[in-house]
Parts: C-alpha cells; sequence; structure tokens
C-alpha cells in the first residue's frame, strides 16, 4: 500500500475509532468526519497558538509526532483528536466553506502522516508547525478554487495595463474568496454594479461609463467609494 493511501487509511480509523482519552465536551466523529464547531472564533497566528499551549502538551504533542514518524497509526489517532478541533477552525476561517474546510483538514493530517520526520522541536512548537501546515493548505486550496471558478477573468484583467489606479490593484490582490462577495453586498446599488463591471467583467472606466450611459468621472468617483468600503470590509491597510 503507497505512502497516500496508508495515511488515508490511517486517518480514517483515526477519526472512525477515537482514543479512549477524551476532553469533556469532545465530539464522537463518525467515519471521515471532521471536527465542527457552532462558532468559529478569529483564527490566531501560529505564534499565538503556541503561546496557548503548556510546555508539558508541546512535549506530549512532539512524542506523537515522534511516534508517527514510526508509522505509529495509535499515535496518530491520538494526535488527531488532540488537534483536529484547532486545524478545522482554521481552515474553516480561511475557508469559509464547511465542506472546503473539512477536505483541507484531512489533507494536512495526511501531510502530517507522511511528513511527521520534518517536525524540528528546535524550531518552534508542534501546534505551530501544525498550524502552519493548515494555513498554507487553506490559501492553497483557495488559490485553487479561485483558478477554477470566473475570479480568474478578474486576475486576469488585473495583469493588463488599464487606466486603473492604485486603490484598485491593491484592493484586487487582497480580494479572497467569499469574503468578496459578502463585502460587495455593504455597497451601494450604483457602486455595486460599476465595481462588478469593472473587476468581474474586466472593463476600463470608459467602457463601463458607456455600457451605464454615466460620465466617466462618475464611473471613477463610484468605482473608488466602493473600492474604499471594500478595503474597509475586508480590512485592507
Amino acid at each position: 500500500m503507497g505512502g497516500a493511501s496508508l495515511g488515508r487509511s490511517v486517518l480514517n480509523r483515526a477519526v472512525a475509532h477515537p482514543v479512549r482519552y477524551r476532553q469533556p465536551g469532545a465530539l464522537c466523529l463518525k467515519p471521515m468526519d471532521t471536527p465542527r464547531v457552532s462558532r468559529i472564533t478569529p483564527t490566531r497566528s501560529a505564534a499565538d497558538h503556541a503561546a496557548g499551549e503548556s510546555s508539558d502538551a508541546a512535549a506530549g504533542l512532539a512524542g506523537l509526532l515522534a511516534r508517527i514518524a514510526e508509522k505509529d497509526q495509535g499515535a496518530f489517532a491520538e494526535f488527531y483528536a488532540q488537534t483536529s478541533r484547532r486545524v478545522y477552525g482554521l481552515a474553516r476561517r480561511v475557508l469559509i466553506d464547511p465542506e472546503l474546510s473539512e477536505d483541507t483538514t484531512q489533507e494536512v493530517y495526511l501531510q502530517v502522516w507522511n511528513m511527521a520526520e520534518r517536525f524540528n522541536p528546535d524550531a518552534g512548537s508542534p501546534m505551530a508547525w501544525l498550524m502552519t501546515l493548515a494555513h498554507r493548505r487553506a490559501v492553497d486550496r483557495v488559490r485553487s478554487e479561485q483558478s477554477s471558478t470566473d475570479r480568474e477573468a478578474r486576475y486576469g484583467a488585473a495583469m493588463q495595463v488599464k487606466d486603473h489606479d492604485d486603490v484598485v490593484d491593491t484592493v484586487t490582490q487582497r480580494l479572497e474568496a467569499e469574503a468578496v462577495v459578502q463585502c460587495l453586498e455593504t455597497l451601494t446599488e450604483t457602486q455595486q454594479e460599476s465595481v462588478r463591471l469593472a473587476y468581474y467583467s474586466g472593463l476600463t472606466y470608459r467602457e463601463v461609463a458607456e455600457k451605464l450611459d454615466v460620465a466617466v468621472p462618475t464611473i471613477k468617483s463610484r468605482i473608488r467609494d466602493g473600492l474604499i468600503r471594500l478595503k474597509t470590509c475586508l480590512g485592507v491597510n
């Protein structure tokens, strides 16, 4: 059995048969489930996660990783039980979509199974290492999803030389996943219409103005005001 197949098999057993030790309130997971939380709290940085660990907990996770590196399935199940809520929470915060977050969480633990020997305790805590893997995997999934949807047109338009200003470029680079759709709802109807034509359809200011039968300066003002509101909503500095 190949490494990836073996890893999935072990992951299935880890979530289907959790270790005997459970913290109060822990979920009883079904096969191929990932931990769900009813309310997602804001994602903390890897450093914040590491700061919250006790030295005993960090040492325990490091010991589990050492055993996982030797393909100890029991250690993998226990490591999953102790850490999967936090990995899922980070993935959900980045991806928003619960199905994508579950898939990404499982991919992270396949990485753990296959790469546990790369963990270096001198470089950081086990949770910092794990959350870094999770964040990178979630960001990779965002990029992958974006490339397979109509959002690719928006990024393609940003690559062309058009009469868009620096504000446009800055905001375009930070538009991510469903957060964009949510933030667009905060704009006025005329701002939404102008921004969608400029970034989803790739039109220039002049083309938008002609399509809406409005003066170019008016269109520029609508788009600029809309982008400022988007920047605020998305937390772009």
